[in-house]
């Protein structure tokens, strides 16, 4: 008889209790570590190891803060991020997954300003007290203030929406190059000026889809991208190639800010390791 044999069904949470919060969980760790194939791994892990010790999930708290707060002790783990694979079943790089464990001060603002927890759930998740929160989330705004600004190319066929989310990133320091509402704007526009940003809607004023013209873009540059859509849970199965950045709609200004310093925090650390080693 295993471990499991002698707990109680009671000291358990139900799979039914948990299995809904899993796409979110998805964005979570995608938007932690940068890459869909590294987030889904993370999650993957942390599956694993739920079924080899159920009891890591405490049963007295909502079934999404018990799994978040599951999945982050494990997040900053040695043993997690040294096990972690790639859904190819091939390990991940030790490099990219020691870089990906992100620091405490993005944890607390992702959970609070992308996953919508109340200050009280997300010390909960991250296992500190209220006013250590604070201070993390306060961190976390000094890192943003403080990020390389860039040009942005936003692709959103909502008027209001597009003036709204220019209104944000340039509120941040960065500029705003274009516009588009259909895929042909969009691939006018980045012909026109290269951007260091995507924001780009899912469904265009076209009829057209925005991954399909996102796809089209990234064959000739490379350019972080953030995906907005009103269906997150479509687009974050863990089944095939998907956005690693996505921000719901509706969102709050404080989700795209703090998803567009993460996307721009893995960009420029990615190109910090291409440039050549200079010997002093």
């Amino acid at each position: 008889m295993g471990f499991t044999g002698f707990i109680k069904e009671s000291d358990l949470m139900p799979t039914t209790a948990i299995a809904p919060h899993l796409p979110y969980l998805r964005r979570f760790a995608r938007a932690l570590s940068g890459t869909q194939a590294a987030g889904d791994a993370y999650v993957a892990a942390t599956l694993e190891a739920l079924i080899e010790d159920p009891t890591l999930i405490d049963v007295k708290l909502d079934p999404r803060v018990g799994l978040y707060r599951t999945f982050v002790n494990l997040w900053n783990s040695v043993d997690l991020n040294l096990k972690a694979e790639a859904p190819s079943g091939q390990p991940l790089p030790i490099d990219r997954k020691l870089e990906s464990i992100t620091p405490l001060p993005r944890q607390a603002f992702l959970l609070c300003s992308v996953e919508g927890f109340s200050d009280g759930d997300a010390a909960t998740i991250l296992n500190i007290d209220k006013k250590d929160l604070d201070g993390l989330i306060d961190a976390a705004g000094r890192e943003i203030a403080a990020q390389m600004a860039t040009d942005v190319l936003i692709i959103e066929d909502e008027p209001m929406i597009a003036m709204d989310l220019e209104s944000i990133v340039e509120g941040l320091g960065h500029h705003v190059t274009a516009t588009a509402r259909t895929h042909d704007e969009a691939v006018k526009a980045v012909h026109k000026q290269k951007p260091g940003l995507v924001l780009a809607d899912i469904q265009l004023a076209d009829g057209s889809s925005g991954l399909e013209a996102v796809n089209e873009l990234l064959g000739s540059i490379e350019v972080p991208v953030i995906f907005i859509t009103a269906y997150p849970d479509r687009l974050l199965t863990g089944e095939r190639p998907e956005p690693a950045f996505l921000i719901t709609k509706p969102y709050q200004p404080d989700t795209v800010k703090a998803i567009v310093s993460q996307a721009l925090f893995f960009d420029r650390r990615a190109h910090l390791r291409d440039r050549p080693q200079v010997n002093a």
